[in-house]
């Protein structure tokens, strides 16, 4: 176990009706101000766009919106934001829904008090003198973005993220029954991006983290248990709560006490998602499983492990490499009973662009902690992935 530093203020308001609590969330934090972000016509069907507005009226306070938030985030709809907030002498952003909108939201909190270009916080490293203050009304059990200090957008070619904790929200309020009728793809696409986060933080080459590795692993079993009743019944709200927590606890950097995460899975996948624009958590899935077939043949003491612990994978009966090839069809066929691809050929997706998809992921030298990943591992990891 090494040395850490753990930090995260975000307020969690969790529960049916949650809403109720917002504005005196508002009221907290003085807003004069305020931007709502967010994505298509469901945050009115679900009642939370009068919620927002209503809560605006009560406490006066300014109200401007944006509901053109796409997967993968853009660069040009935050420069458009930011421009209509810097107009509106903005203070607070709302966002409302999953990674998507939280990402925008974070981007544009950090653009309003710069007269450069936002996009020089991803490209260029800077660090913001100023950042607004972020809310969240989550509707998508997922991405934790909604405790996390990190945000990711794209401009077309590349998908650069950013880390700063002034950009964890403020608060988070999460009610699960926002998330009962979402398409059963975006539920499924989420649950993998919660394994992910999850098995990212366990693959890690820092042994005797022992509290840390219990904790991934009964998080993880919570997820399959929850996962599993889901796909039994849709709507059982008690199942849709437990995994829109998991979402945050596996993305609040509480997980990641003690060791040193790898995070080798996600820089190839943004370079996916952002030559072919697949749903994050769905390349997630594929990239995830081609990762641990590589690392059973270089370096499956982690894998091995976590099929042991988590699907019960005897140490006597398989080695290491055996037994990390093990998890990656245990999780393969999780991941299908989702209904999810787990195939990059499934997804029409060749190896045209390998070269320049793994150029693009080294460009600032290798990625990944448990296994360093450089050019040519990355391009061998996608031919797993085919």
């Amino acid at each position: 176990m090494i040395g850490f530093s753990y930090y995260n203020p975000a307020k969690i308001v969790f529960g049916e009706n949650s809403i109720s609590k917002l504005p005196e969330l508002l009221k907290e934090y003085k807003v004069t101000s305020l931007m709502l972000v967010y994505s298509g016509d469901f945050v009115k069907t679900l009642g939370i766009y009068d919620a927002v507005k209503d809560a605006a009226t009560q406490l006066n306070i300014g109200f401007a919106e944006n509901g053109n938030v796409v997967p993968n985030p853009d660069v040009e709809l935050v420069r458009s934001i930011i421009k209509e907030g810097k107009e509106k002498n903005v203070d607070f952003i709302l966002a409302v829904g999953g990674g998507s909108s939280i990402d925008t939201a974070k981007a544009v909190a950090i653009g309003l008090s710069y007269d450069g270009d936002v996009w020089d916080f991803f490209s260029k490293g800077i660090s913001p003198e100023k950042v607004l203050p972020i809310g969240v009304v989550a509707t998508t059990a997922s991405s934790g973005s909604e405790t996390s200090n990190a945000a990711i957008i794209s401009n077309g070619e590349w998908k650069l993220g950013f880390e700063d904790d002034r950009i964890i929200p403020k608060f988070a309020i999460s009610d699960p029954t926002y998330t009962v009728n979402l398409p059963w793809f975006q539920t499924a696409a989420g649950i993998a991006d919660v394994t992910t986060h999850l098995l990212e933080r366990y693959f890690s080459d820092v042994k005797n983290s022992d509290t840390t590795d219990y904790l991934i692993e009964g998080a993880f079993k919570a997820l399959l248990i929850n996962a599993e009743r889901l796909i039994k019944d849709p709507k059982d709200i008690n199942a849709r709560g437990e995994i829109q927590w998991l979402a945050s606890v596996s993305h609040n950097n509480f997980l990641d006490a003690g060791r040193i995460a790898d995070w080798g899975s996600h820089r190839i996948e943004h370079e996916l998602s952002a030559q072919y624009n697949i749903t994050h958590g769905e390349g997630m899935a594929v990239v995830i499983l081609a990762w641990i077939r590589y690392a059973a043949t270089v370096k499956p003491w982690r894998p091995a492990l976590l099929a042991t612990r988590v699907f019960n994978a005897d140490s006597f009966d398989r080695d290491e490499k055996e037994r990390a090839e093990f998890l990656a069809d245990e999780l393969e066929r999780f991941y299908k009973k989702l209904g999810l691809k787990t195939r990059l050929s499934e997804l029409s997706i060749d190896d045209r662009d390998f070269d320049k998809m793994a150029q693009r992921a080294v460009r600032n030298g290798n990625v990944g902690h448990y296994i360093s990943l450089d050019k040519a591992i990355i391009k061998d990891i996608l031919q797993f992935a085919i």
